[in-house]
């Protein structure tokens, strides 16, 4: 079974080469290794996915990075699939090769759960009347309980407790959300991590800057 583990690891010279170690010494086995924001403190976030052998608990991945002097693991989730921020170029070149706005937000909706380490991604119309354009097979059901607005003029993290807007659906099981628009077309992109941990600035604004050149492409 593969695990995602967001780890805090030192900036300085081996230390992520002592915590491939120590995952190596649980028979843990590194499927791809993804920096998701640097730290003034000299600290880094990793993303990084790791698979283990039949019999293997996720405790012991736990266990083996913190007995690395300077890990601190910050979550830890079943993941299917890899990091995949690097196959974005690809991505983005489906989408512009797709002949209909359907098909060519249904490639987005597939590819940002992979890029942005989440469990499912939707495509909103924000339009009158709101509609769903496009959702990853993992997405909330449309329970029909359309807002009047989605409410997402920027790249942003959303808040179910403070915004009566955000379908039930969405925050179910502590999902983590964030949106951003697709330039100006009207279209909003959301994604959501189930179970969390909560999306980090460097992953808004990093989701900000697709929504701006999907909206450019779509333009």
């Amino acid at each position: 079974m593969s695990f995602l583990i967001r780890v805090l690891v030192p900036d300085s010279p081996g230390s992520l080469g002592r915590l491939a170690d120590a995952l190596g010494a649980i028979n843990a086995d590194i499927e791809s290794v993804d920096i998701v924001e640097n730290f003034p403190d000299g600290t880094v976030m990793d993303d990084i996915v790791v698979s283990l052998p039949q019999g293997t608990m996720a405790d012991e991945i736990i266990t083996a990075a913190q007995g690395v002097t300077g890990v601190e693991i910050d979550s830890i989730r079943p993941f299917s699939g890899r990091v995949d921020r690097r196959g974005q170029i690809e991505f983005l070149a489906n989408v512009v090769a797709q002949k209909n706005l359907t098909a060519a937000m249904e490639e987005v909706v597939a590819a940002i759960p992979r890029a942005l380490t989440s469990n499912w991604a939707i495509v909103i119309d924000n339009g009158q009347p709101i509609r769903r354009i496009a959702a990853s097979s993992a997405a909330p059901e449309d329970d029909g309980s359309n807002p009047p607005a989605i409410d997402v003029e920027s790249a942003r993290i959303l808040h179910p407790d403070r915004e009566d807007w955000i379908p039930e659906s969405w925050s179910l099981l502590d999902s983590s959300l964030a949106a951003a628009p697709l330039g100006n077309t009207g279209l909003v992109l959301v994604m959501g991590r189930v179970g969390g941990p909560e999306y980090l600035a460097s992953e808004v604004e990093h989701l900000g800057n697709l929504g701006t050149i999907l909206g450019a492409f779509l333009r």
